[in-house]
């Protein structure tokens, strides 16, 4: 150029990819390892059915359930437990990001932070409709049909979503809190049963001392089974159903957060990696 002048290169900052874009993205990267491991993606879609089977059987003669068998009673409470179990687990592979170092240099990408914990919930929301569908066509073949029929299969699966939503950002909030797996699989073991036997999964409420009946009215698992075993026993009674979703969507709305300000805290005090 006249004058003098000379052309300097400049850095134009990379393009941030969207928050859809990068969760879905992610997600299929999980999709992908569980695809590549059929022993795996078999035995998470066999094992809800059988505890169906196993636990119908096992609690049937000694838990009286009126105006229905035991059978369509526990089917509500296998759904939301297998719901449970898939989505308390969901956080170790953040775990496992942590120790390798990719959780850093996905950090250090131009996407949402927040993609991180979407793609996880995503896929175990997936993994889990699809063992929900399992469980409720084992238990078709058990003589257990839906009141709601076919339709309600489909609200069950958006409730099981629901509750598995706040429960993998629970568990995320845990993988990016605790320093690594003992701890995790420690906390996680310590609060999964105790979940599953202060709800009404095993037994009605009105069966359970009355100290356990309350713990288990705070309990989110309660409100999941009651929706899903309302839909399997009644019917479309939108009243109780609406009710629950619109709780779980508080309870996913106030875990979201609680996994976003972990994710933060874990930023700002250098702990993307495990020692």
């Amino acid at each position: 150029m006249s004058g003098g002048a000379t052309w300097q290169s400049v850095a134009r900052p990379p393009v941030r990819t969207s928050l859809p874009r990068a969760s879905l993205a992610l997600a299929a990267r999980w999709w992908t390892r569980l695809l590549r491991e059929p022993a795996g993606l078999t035995a998470a879609l066999v094992q809800p059915a059988l505890w169906l089977v196993l636990f119908g059987n096992l609690f049937a003669r000694g838990t009286v359930v009126r105006g229905t068998s035991y059978m369509a009673f526990m089917t509500a409470g296998v759904v939301v437990m297998t719901v449970l179990n898939g989505s308390l687990s969901g956080g170790v592979e953040i775990l496992f990001d942590r120790e390798s170092g990719l959780l850093q240099r996905l950090l250090a990408m131009p996407i949402s932070s927040l993609s991180i914990v979407v793609s996880r919930a995503l896929f175990v929301v997936l993994l889990s409709a699809a063992q929900v569908t399992m469980i409720v066509c084992a238990a078709a073949l058990l003589g257990v049909r839906l009141a709601t029929g076919v339709p309600g299969l489909l609200v069950v699966l958006g409730i099981g979503v629901l509750f598995g939503v706040g429960v993998t950002a629970l568990s995320m909030a845990m993988a990016f809190a605790l320093r690594g797996h003992s701890q995790f699989f420690g906390v996680t073991s310590f609060i999964g049963l105790p979940l599953v036997f202060v709800s009404n999964a095993l037994v009605p409420l009105d069966q359970m001392p009355s100290w356990l009946a309350s713990l288990a009215a705070v309990n989110p698992m309660t409100y999941a089974i009651g929706a899903v075993r309302t839909l399997v026993l009644q019917g479309f009674l939108w009243g109780p159903v609406l009710s629950t979703a619109a709780f779980l969507a508080a309870f996913d709305a106030a875990m979201l957060a609680l996994a976003v300000g972990a994710m933060r805290w874990m930023t700002l005090r250098g702990g993307a990696g495990l020692d």
